[in-house]
């Protein structure tokens, strides 16, 4: 907890701190940006890489945009769609922040959207929350989302899995949007071509106690799938480990994220060969990606041996929220029509790939199928062994067949016989 209101009050004055020690001239005034994260309970750690990696996309423009200073206000929940709709009207009615980044998890994004369509003045961009029904099911006008989501990032994985000989697996994920939409990403591909998931073990988000659903994973499965992240993937790992669990696994796009991988324990080691798939991958060979790594080791001592999926995210949705007021030249008059129009254009060659969003608001780009591999120094990454191009909200599905096959949920798709 401590670490979290250290977190906190770095965040509030770090743009004061980057106009004291660049000596930026500032021309006009200063333009409240609200950020919220995760910084309590299961999801702390990755939300604190949230917001370093929007504090760089800052410290990058010198603190400016649109020829104002810029104030991030933080505001902090813990998962609970509530407390992410409490933190972020504190911001916006209290605070008077005039553009909300955020939230970090599925179903705070779902929540926070519904909340932006009673503040038409605001505009809100999305930190890293990947819950589908954000922007593809009711999307608010004031939403963005540069990112890809939960499901996109999973196309692909399921084809790869086959590949490997994982013909029946068996799920355990959490038990709210995102994972549902990360299963549905790989299961419409998995089960259209062949494979079984032969039951589910829905888990509620902070889960400490995995033994009755490790005791229920079938003897005869090829593989798990597990759709876990934050410390609910370390303790079933561990759990996992101490039973003498020995099956592999594919992991969705946080299970084996850099927030997992320095985890420390045995089970750490079983995770080489793991299949997972996101938007960005720690082995990506690109001047945008190195110079993205670079800048984060350079300026977050205190951070990860390579950014994690959060600060990845937060930073393209930060840099946009920046990129659209420079456009703009800082003009959020007229309910802030202009700016979202600069949004909508909004188009750059992020560390991962072209940033670009559809009419829903929503990110289309590439999904990168990874596998995890140890380096030199002991350290364990994702290295790309296939990139899936220009993936959209439909999954490379025909728009009809997506909508006949519905929203990720419990039970969409399923393929146990």
């Amino acid at each position: 907890m401590h670490s979290s209101k250290r977190t906190l009050a770095r965040t509030v004055i770090s743009a004061a701190i980057l106009a004291a020690t660049t000596g930026f001239a500032f021309a006009e005034g200063t333009l409240k940006v609200g950020l919220l994260s995760i910084l309590e309970g299961p999801f702390a750690v990755p939300g604190q890489d949230g917001i370093r990696g929007a504090e760089l996309a800052l410290k990058q423009k010198g603190g400016t945009a649109g020829g104002m200073k810029i104030e991030l206000i933080s505001g902090s929940s813990d998962g609970n769609p509530d407390k992410a709709v409490a933190a972020t009207r504190k911001l916006v009615e209290q605070d008077k922040v005039q553009i909300m980044i955020g939230p970090l998890s599925g179903d705070e994004g779902i929540a926070v959207k519904n909340y932006a369509k009673t503040q038409a003045g605001i505009t809100f961009v999305n930190g890293s929350s990947g819950a589908q029904a954000a922007t593809l099911n009711d999307p608010s006008v004031n939403f963005f989302r540069f990112n890809t989501e939960g499901a996109q990032w999973m196309v692909g994985l399921g084809e790869h899995a086959l590949s490997k000989g994982y013909k029946k697996m068996f799920l355990i994920a959490e038990d709210y949007g995102f994972p549902y939409s990360q299963v549905q990403g790989f299961m419409a591909s998995y089960c259209a071509k062949g494979g079984k998931v032969v039951d589910k073990a829905w888990v509620p988000l902070g889960t400490k106690d995995y033994a009755s659903v490790i005791a229920k994973i079938p003897k005869d499965i090829d593989a798990l799938l597990v759709v876990l992240g934050g410390s609910d993937a370390v303790n079933f790992l561990t759990q996992y480990e101490q039973a003498g669990g020995t099956k592999p696994m594919v992991g969705g796009s946080i299970t084996v994220d850099q927030t997992v991988l320095n985890y420390k324990g045995k089970r750490r080691e079983s995770l080489l060969g793991t299949a997972s798939a996101g938007p960005m991958a720690d082995s990506l060979d690109t001047a945008e990606w190195k110079k993205f790594v670079a800048d984060y080791k350079a300026n977050f001592k205190d951070g990860f041996p390579s950014p994690s999926l959060f600060a990845y995210l937060y930073y393209i949705n930060t840099k946009a929220a920046l990129d659209g007021l420079d456009a703009v030249k800082g003009d959020l008059s007229g309910g802030q029509k202009k700016y979202r129009k600069a949004l909508q254009k909004t188009k750059f060659v992020g560390p991962a790939g072209e940033v670009v969003i559809d009419a829903n608001r929503n990110g289309v780009g590439p999904t990168y199928i990874t596998e995890v591999t140890k380096a030199a120094d002991g350290s364990m990454f994702n290295k790309v062994v296939k990139t899936v191009p220009n993936v959209s909200q439909t999954l490379g599905l025909p728009e009809a067949d997506f909508k006949k096959m519905g929203l990720g949920s419990r039970d969409i798709p399923d393929c146990r016989k």
